[in-house]
């Protein structure tokens, strides 16, 4: 019996010890190889799946200890998949405590209003943090992958602060901003005004980029909006300069000439009647609204006063007199 009972003892000191051993472990740091160290664990991956990924980037983990130290606090399988860094002086509690919380480290990536879907490939394709799987593809085969039944991507993504797992591919970036944009496009479809000469949500969003590349000032949006429909219902061409400016494409330097507006192009406003067809740029939440609940006014016309602003008149006469005095000088 004692001799059971010694065996028992000897056995609780040797667990003692080595919890003790591994709680002195646990918060030494680690060696590292550089600071910081990146690594990823993928999805489903189990812990000792992972601290092969740590060792292989350089961060030398002993898994034996790692994994009993897991177990002590019940979460061996329990790790979260993403992106992580650590830095020097890291510990292996402080390891786990990140991966078990799923302290990943995150890209951003701002998407602009009003830019076009190639400015926004160019800033896809040079972020750091994408993994770029889009490269050299055509905007059709950008479609099909994404399912999305269209050669034109334009204006199908809404323009926010993206914050991503590291490593991320820029196809799953673009299919968060696609249902970004769809969400709030059905939504505010729901809520438009009464009346409006839109047969689909496209042409709301159609117009809401046109909205967008047309305002200099916030507090001027339904006003623009409200010029673009009232010509829309009483059968008037737009004439809008940045729908000719996207049909000129990459031709366009700068400089809009009379003979641009001249040119017959499916996005010439000044030689087509009604909406361009397809949107023009990525258009914001404040232009889908003010596309789809545009001011109560009879206004047809703005033009820039040169702050920012513009002047909007009822009339041709009011707005021939408001372009004398803001652009001409008066003249």
């Amino acid at each position: 019996m004692r001799f059971l009972f010694n065996i028992f003892l000897l056995a609780l000191v040797l667990l003692a010890g080595m919890a003790g051993g591994v709680w002195w472990w646990a918060n030494r740091p680690l060696p590292m190889h550089s600071s910081p160290i990146d690594f990823r664990v993928n999805a489903g991956s189990s812990l000792r799946t992972a601290i092969t990924q740590m060792r292989e980037a350089g961060l030398e983990v002993d898994p034996l200890p790692l994994v009993m130290l897991a177990r002590f606090n019940g979460s061996d399988t329990a790790i979260k998949a993403g992106s992580y860094s650590v830095n020097a002086g890291v510990t292996p509690l402080l390891l786990l405590d990140k991966l078990l919380k799923g302290k990943v480290t995150q890209g951003e990536l701002v998407l602009v209003d009003g830019w076009t879907f190639s400015q926004w490939r160019a800033r896809m394709d040079s972020h750091p943090d994408l993994r770029h799987e889009l490269r050299g593809l055509s905007e059709a085969e950008i479609g099909r992958r994404m399912g999305l039944g269209t050669s034109s991507l334009e204006g199908l993504f809404f323009p926010d602060t993206y914050f991503f797992d590291k490593q991320s591919s820029d196809l799953e970036l673009l299919a968060r901003a696609n249902r970004a944009m769809q969400r709030k496009l059905d939504r505010e479809w729901t809520r438009r005004a009464e009346g409006l000469p839109y047969k689909t949500p496209r042409d709301a969003l159609i117009m809401a980029s046109i909205v967008e590349k047309e305002t200099g000032r916030e507090a001027d949006r339904n006003l623009v909006a409200a010029v673009f429909v009232n010509r829309l219902r009483k059968g008037m061409m737009l004439q809008t300069d940045p729908t000719v400016i996207y049909g000129l494409g990459e031709s366009f330097d700068g400089r809009l000439r009379r003979s641009d507006l001249l040119a017959d192009t499916p996005y010439n406003t000044y030689t087509r009647y009604g909406l361009p067809p397809t949107p023009i740029a990525m258009p914001g939440l404040a232009s889908l609204r003010a596309a789809l609940n545009p001011a109560v006014s009879e206004v047809l016309y703005f033009v820039a006063r040169g702050d920012g602003s513009s002047q909007f008149s009822n009339t041709l006469d009011e707005h021939n007199s408001a372009v004398k005095r803001y652009q001409r000088g008066g003249k």
